[in-house]
């Protein structure tokens, strides 16, 4: 079992990620990204254009059991996440949080 708030942590310090649910969608559409953590509280809409690209890419999705302002604060950023794109994910483990899903 990992901590996935710490995965994340270590992967914004280390890896290459972006942040928002409109550039998650042009990551997962261009096949650029390894993983995306979407908030609990992500707009429907989004939420479900993430999942159904992602489906079509075979890339995986991860539902953060927070809030957004939760992800924000595990970013280190003080504003809100909706969606994070892992591109690449440095010297975390956080591609191993959807094998325990």
């Amino acid at each position: 079992m990992i901590d996935v708030n710490k995965a994340i942590a270590t992967t914004v310090k280390t890896g290459k990620i972006q942040i928002g649910a409109s550039s998650a969608l042009k990551s997962v559409k261009g096949k650029k990204a390894r993983l995306i953590i979407v908030a609990s509280n992500c707009p429907q809409s989004f939420r479900e254009d993430i999942e159904y690209y992602c489906k079509l890419s075979e890339i995986p999705v991860s539902i953060y059991n927070g809030s957004s302002l939760d992800l924000g604060a595990v970013c280190g950023k003080p504003f809100e996440i909706s969606a994070l794109t892992v591109r690449e994910p440095g010297d975390s483990n956080i591609l191993k949080i959807t094998e325990e899903e």
